[in-house]
């Protein structure tokens, strides 16, 4: 199943809630996720980590610099399911996650 993020706020620190397109939602911890180096050291800094936005046509979450994630980790993180493991979802011409 290919899960979508629809919605992101920021929450203080490195949290950030997020909303799946099944109605899942619920708070990460980016510093948990991933290590702040390497391509994603610029994250350290607050005023780039607050920068982050919705990636409507691929939905998931970017920063400047072309930095992303990929939504299916972080949807395992905040629900606990494997979304590989949910039931196949029909996903129409044009929607926006249609790659």
């Amino acid at each position: 199943m290919m899960v979508q993020i629809v919605d992101v706020q920021l929450r203080g620190g490195y949290r950030l809630f997020l909303r799946f397109d099944d109605g899942s939602e619920g708070v990460v911890d980016i510093a948990e996720v991933l290590p702040l180096d390497g391509v994603f050291a610029s994250l350290r800094d607050r005023a780039v980590f607050e920068q982050v936005s919705l990636d409507k046509q691929w939905g998931t979450i970017c920063w400047p610099n072309d930095l992303d994630l990929a939504p299916e980790p972080l949807y395992e993180r905040v629900t606990g399911r494997d979304p590989n493991q949910l039931p196949s979802r029909t996903i129409e011409p044009g929607h926006p996650g249609t790659r």
